[in-house]
């Protein structure tokens, strides 16, 4: 449990491999995923590193794959994915999978270029049978036989013909449907009226073979007279990608090419039919293996990636890295680095040498399932720096329940644990889903958040007494009207005279006693209720908002301790809990006394909270109108406010001036220790040991071989100390503390406001909606009230549960990241990414 509440500690380490076992090294490292390498040749460029071949061999493997997988979902073949893991493949290995996926792309692109041949002779097939189809009935249509015969009749064959019979020319063809008024129009305007189009649409959409879509085509026939309009014809077809076909112009001629035109394509379609079975087989059985494959590519160029952080010795033998990596974990990555050695058959062992180091380490969480969630919310915020306390384990419960404080109602919490525990149990079938909806996503991915906070809401709207804005009496009311009609004055022409009467809880048996749990229900029928609802969140609020923020503050002396910096506590933390203790904790303190000192038969002298609160920075005594809460009290306030105030310059100057003190004295004397304590913020003598060994270490690279024979050692240079940036930096500190903490806890009055809003706009949805459907006594009304109660459902998720809820969620994590996590949580540290497989075997694929 206690990686939980501060993050891991991590450790720089050096790495060195033997080349011929760097590869399966690193692999079992990226397997376990606990070590983070660093770039050794920042300032080489990529091309000329030492793996960069293999990097573009797997690309290009990789390109291949994804062409295999665009083809596989072209053809809706589901990829199988059996949720395998695949051991990385040995670079020997690659050669084989480069001939196996350049085998498999050139039977694809030869079958789709096959393929798409034998569609466009097909095509052109089609579109002639269904030419010549048509083009008879045009024939058919403007020749009618009883004619011919009687002119035949008429005519003496022995005559000799005067006129030679007039002969008109015609071109056939197939152009796009929607172009037809467009190429009608420009062939009249063009040959100026002088041809003669007729046009019949193919009832059947033609598969165009270069993008496989569906066209819709139109079969046409163009008669003209003369060469000069055949050659504007054929233009304007040819500007209109018309396609033109050779029509025979006897009708036996058109029998017989329509005839040998569906015998070809009969041929063709058996053709056609068994190119896309091969076609099929072969992507069903890549679809088997494809994500295997993109997994043990995408392995294998993750690896040669990390390979090329690494710096090669000069006998070429070693491989060194540099790695962070946590502490705890050391025995693991051990164990992963012998493994990867004996798989590779290398007879050297890899070492791992942990490094001293004065760079800052990355911030390492360890989370589950569960925690991830809530670490994520604040990582939002900003990382955490190295080792300080982690906000995330107390945002478990603090989150959900004050999201619970601002959305308290027992039936939206009711379904918010609903659907959270939906998401909850059926987990593992929704990730093996793998959906890629964004929001779903993102809403599964705080399921636990969501169960929290709906659990949460359950219990605040237990409190509340408040279910879809209505109360729920199971124990009975505490209060009772039948002392007013015996001890009081009120009769029955009282009750019909007045809309509305006031109980006295000062008369013996009207408040019989508190309600079990929660708030009386009889509040939901009194015209009072806003103002006692009001009075009770308010305080309730300022209640929480301060023990929140004390509890934030008091984390911040743990990292103190962590830290080993006592002047941050002496003149830091003291003065901040003594400052908001003095003021708002006393603020605290008064409300709760304030509820216990007064009954309900001297309520009515009690005096107001907000005006004694005001006094007491006014130092105002004097008004005898205000009568004082309790003896001494203003002997107290004086006190408080003193300390108050006395804790402004501790954290204004005084820590300024210790600081100057102390650098001073380590500037001439070195850090002090007094009594076996050590006095400052400096470093340790642990911390200084390691230090100068570093510096020793970087003076021994940069330094010649003869320098290391000179017995002396140049200390580090200190940074000067510099008054004035740290008198500025510390004022703005206390300045953003003092006047934080009384607009912090204003802050927390959105807790009430928030409250109060979604009582009332439930209450506003219950009375404008159900209502109607509640109002009608006959069967009709029961029709009426199911489909009302349709739309007061829809409503009370979309708005209520949802906008709400959202409002409620933002709400809470602006508490927690300005209110609660600014008092002891800097958020300045940066992640911790370790290489690891994770991410692609989860199937994001990102480069």
């Amino acid at each position: 449990m206690g990686e939980l509440f501060r993050s891991e500690e991590m450790t720089l380490a050096q790495l060195f491999l033997q080349s011929e076992a760097a590869y399966c090294c690193v692999s079992e490292l990226g397997e376990i995923g606990m070590v983070q390498f660093r770039d050794l040749n920042p300032d080489v460029n990529v091309f000329q590193r030492k793996f960069v071949n293999e990097v573009r061999r797997c690309e290009e493997m990789d390109r291949k794959l994804r062409f295999v997988e665009k083809e596989i979902k072209k053809a809706n073949i589901p990829i199988m994915d059996t949720g395998e893991n695949p051991e990385v493949p040995f670079p020997r290995d690659m050669i084989d999978l480069e001939a196996t996926f350049e085998k498999l792309e050139n039977e694809l692109k030869e079958i789709n270029t096959n393929q798409e041949a034998l569609k466009k002779n097909f095509l052109e097939l089609t579109e002639l049978k269904h030419i010549l189809h048509r083009t008879q009935q045009f024939f058919n249509e403007m020749e009618d036989p009883s004619l011919l015969e009687e002119s035949s009749i008429l005519l003496d064959p022995n005559e000799p013909t005067r006129v030679a019979p007039l002969r008109l020319g015609f071109v056939a063809g197939v152009i796009g449907r929607e172009r037809i008024p467009t190429f009608e129009r420009m062939l009249w305007r063009v040959c100026r009226g002088n041809v003669f189009l007729r046009q019949a649409d193919i009832e059947d959409p033609l598969e165009d073979p270069t993008s496989g879509d569906q066209v819709h085509k139109s079969v046409f026939i163009i008669f003209f007279q003369g060469d000069q309009l055949k050659n504007r014809v054929k233009k304007i077809c040819e500007g209109f990608r018309a396609t033109l076909y050779p029509c025979p112009e006897t009708p036996q001629e058109r029998k017989e090419m329509l005839a040998g035109v569906n015998a070809r394509i009969d041929d063709l379609q058996m053709v056609l039919n068994q190119t896309e079975d091969h076609r099929q087989r072969v992507l069903q059985a890549a679809a088997k293996t494809v994500r295997v494959w993109f997994i043990k590519v995408r392995k294998m160029k993750a690896i040669y990636h990390t390979l090329n952080l690494c710096n090669i010795d000069v006998t070429q033998k070693c491989l060194i890295a540099e790695v962070w990596c946590p502490v705890s974990d050391m025995d693991s990555i051990q164990f992963a680095l012998r493994r990867g050695t004996e798989k590779s058959g290398s007879t050297v062992p890899s070492i791992l040498n942990r490094m001293q180091t004065k760079q800052t380490p990355p911030t390492y969480n360890k989370t589950n399932k569960f925690t991830s969630g809530f670490q994520n919310i604040v990582d939002a915020y900003g990382i955490g720096s190295y080792r300080e306390m982690n906000p995330a384990p107390y945002t478990i419960i603090t989150f959900p329940f004050l999201f619970a404080v601002m959305f308290g109602d027992l039936g939206h919490g009711t379904l918010m644990t609903c659907a959270a525990l939906y998401l909850v149990i059926r987990e593992s079938r929704l990730m093996a889903q793998k959906n890629d909806n964004e929001i779903f996503n993102m809403v599964f991915a705080g399921r636990y958040i969501i169960l929290l906070m709906g659990i949460f809401s359950m219990y605040t709207g237990l409190i509340y007494n408040d279910c879809f804005s209505k109360s729920l009496n199971m124990f009975g009311s505490g209060w009772s009207v039948r002392p007013m009609f015996k001890g009081g004055n009120w009769t029955d022409e009282t009750l019909k005279g007045n809309t509305a009467l006031q109980l006295d809880p000062a008369l013996d048996g009207v408040f019989k006693g508190p309600y079990p749990i929660g708030i009386d229900p009889i509040w939901s029928i009194s015209i009072n209720k806003l103002s006692f609802l009001n009075s009770f969140k308010m305080k309730m609020s300022v209640i929480l908002g301060v023990i929140h923020m004390l509890f934030g503050v008091t984390l911040s002396l743990f990292n103190h301790l962590y830290f080993k910096k006592p002047l941050n506590i002496y003149l830091g933390f003291i003065p901040e809990i003594l400052f908001m203790s003095s003021l708002f904790g006393y603020l605290v303190i008064l409300i709760f006394f304030k509820w216990v000192s007064y009954d309900a038969h001297t309520s009515r002298e009690a005096p107001s909270l907000l005006i004694a609160f005001i006094n007491m920075f006014l130092f105002s005594y004097n008004d005898p109108t205000i009568k004082p809460l309790y003896r001494g009290q203003m002997g107290l306030q004086i006190f408080l406010v003193i300390i108050a105030l006395a804790c402004v310059p501790c954290m204004l100057v005084v820590k300024t001036l210790v600081l100057r003190r102390q650098y001073l004295w380590q500037k001439h004397l070195g850090t002090q220790n007094f009594g076996g304590v050590r006095v400052g913020n400096g470093p340790t003598e642990d911390e200084a040991e390691i230090i100068q060994h570093d510096q020793l270490a970087q003076q021994t690279e940069e330094e010649p071989e003869s320098s290391l024979l000179l017995p002396a050692f140049k200390a580090p240079e200190e940074e000067e100390f510099n008054f004035a940036d740290m008198a500025v930096h510390q004022a703005i500190h206390t300045i953003e503390y003092c006047l934080g903490c009384i607009s912090n806890t204003a802050s927390y009055l959105r807790l009430w406001a928030l409250s109060l809003a979604h009582a009332q706009l439930s209450e506003v949805l219950w009375s404008m909606v159900m209502r109607l459907g509640l109002s009608s006594r006959n069967f009709g009304g029961f029709v009426l009230l199911a489909i009302i109660f349709c739309f007061f459902a829809v409503l009370s998720v979309a708005i209520l549960l949802i906008m709400e809820g959202l409002s409620a969620f933002l709400h809470a994590l602006r508490l927690h990241w300005v209110e609660f996590q600014t008092k002891f949580y800097a958020g300045q540290g940066f992640k911790f990414l370790p290489f690891t497989f994770d991410s692609i075997l989860e199937g994001r694929f990102e480069e």
